[in-house]
Formats: structure tokens, sequence, C-alpha cells
């Protein structure tokens, strides 16, 4: 029932100036601002891509200002498109998972799931803007991988036979992926248990529990993001030394608290089961 990773909702303490660095680094064009009674917050949506970034800055008490005081600037919620909101809705009832609505949009509480806050919205297309093409994957840090690719398989209608099992010993995890609707889309929900503690989602987990490490874009041009986060002196990390980089790792320093991954177009399908479409 889910149809894209459609946005990621960041808890900031200046919006205006998130919204700047998002500009500067992928292109992000600015296409609305509203506040949100529930979460405590005033926000401005950023577009890049198809994708939209929700910039949360606290107007009081509430769960943005609880996140910023317990972790800082970073990835507050992920937010899915579903063809049939109500009947999406129906089906968390059913499962007997809580969610309120608020602006004709569902939320779920990281305490209803393996660790996310979740925002489920009726799909639109958008046309694409800046540097980016989509925002395809969210990482769940989990304990239990299997258990996790249930309840999400439950709860939201997904189909078991189209998730693909992933393993990093250079990342010191095993989970699975759970996408959506391969091989049309990369959209999925990566699940990860940790199996060496002693790296970095070993030591966010260490930290944050079940939660939500990062995200991932796809891009035709990852050598034009990478000039534009040297020009800013912004801190990442490269997927190998090569001086045309196919992906690379933008440092939570340098996009307001979210790791975010960039792979070149397709190149994700290396290590989702389809290599052959790694084109």
């Amino acid at each position: 029932m889910l149809k894209r990773v459609d946005r990621m909702l960041l808890a900031v303490r200046d919006r205006e100036t998130a919204a700047d660095t998002f500009r500067d680094l992928l292109g992000a064009e600015r296409v609305r601002e509203d506040t949100s009674r529930a979460l405590g917050a005033r926000r401005t949506v950023v577009q890049a891509g198809i994708s939209e970034f929700e910039l949360l800055e606290p107007s009081g008490d509430g769960p943005v200002d609880a996140h910023l005081e317990s972790r800082g600037e970073g990835i507050f919620a992920v937010g899915f498109s579903t063809a049939d909101l109500a009947a999406l809705s129906a089906r968390l009832s059913e499962c007997g998972i809580a969610h309120g609505e608020e602006g004709g949009r569902l939320s779920v509480g990281a305490d209803q799931t393996p660790g996310m806050n979740i925002v489920l919205s009726t799909h639109e297309e958008r046309q694409a803007v800046g540097l980016i093409k989509w925002l395809y994957e969210v990482t769940n840090i989990v304990d239990d991988h299997r258990q996790a690719a249930d309840f999400y398989a439950d709860a939201f209608g997904l189909d078991p036979s189209k998730f693909s099992p992933i393993e990093s010993e250079m990342y010191g995890y095993t989970g699975q992926l759970l996408l959506f609707n391969p091989p049309a889309q990369l959209d999925r929900i990566e699940l990860s248990q940790i199996t060496e503690p002693s790296r970095a989602m070993g030591r966010f987990a260490a930290r944050h529990g079940q939660s939500i490490y990062m995200g991932y874009v796809e891009t035709d041009d990852v050598a034009a993001i990478q000039a534009r986060l040297e020009a800013r002196g912004a801190r990442y990390a490269g997927r190998s030394n090569d001086p045309n980089p196919e992906g690379l790792f933008i440092h939570p320093t340098a996009l307001h608290g979210m790791l975010m991954g960039v792979s070149r177009t397709n190149l994700a399908w290396t290590w989702s089961g389809r290599p052959e479409l790694a084109k």
C-alpha cells in the first residue's frame, strides 16, 4: 500500500538556515510554510528532486522541541505516500496500530513501530527540481530485522516476496530491504540489525536504540553535489576514492543532523537483488 518514500522531517533550530543549506547543497526550492500544533513546530518545506524535506523549528513545547533537547538536530520522522490513505488508515486500525491525523495526513509514533516516527500522505506527482532525483530509502535500525519486517509487511500491506536480504561487514549490520515495488522503483525501508557495535551505526544504536538512522537519495550527477559540498567546506565521505564518484555520504554536521547517502542513478540495484539493473 506504500507508493514512495516521499519525505523526511527534520528537527532544526533555525528553519531558514536549514532551507538555505538544502538549497546550496541539493538545489532544493522552498515550496510552502505552515505550522503543526501536534508537533509544536513552525515548518518550512523544501523540495529536492520529487521529494520533500520538512524543516521543523519548535514553536513551543512539543515533540520537536523534545527531540532537539534530547538528541539535537536531525531526522525526526519519515514520510511515505499511498494511493489510498483511508484504506491504509483502516488497515492500521485493524492491526491495532494507534495513529493520529492532522492536515489530511496520518501520523504513527515511534512507540507504535520499530522505532520510527512515520507520516503517511496521499501520493501526488511532482516535477523534479534541483540536483537529486528522489529520496528512495530510509534506514531503520532495529533489534530484530525479521520481526520488524513482519510488522511492516502487516501494517503497510508490503509483499515479503519482494524483500531483499542485505549484509555489510564494513558497516557492521545484517538485515533486509523492504522494497515497495521492484524493479519499477527502488523505494524501500532498510532494516539494519547491528552485528558490530563498535562501528558508527552500532554506536548510534547504542545511544538511540531502534530509530531512524539515515536516508538515501539518487542523482544523475554525484560530482555536482560533491563540488557544492567542497565549496561550503562541508564534511562528506566517498563510497570509493574514484575522482568521479558513484556515490557519497553527506555527514550529519553538513545537513542539520541528517546523514544522507547519495548514489548515482540505478547504482543501488547492485546491492538490492537486481544487479543487472545497475547500469
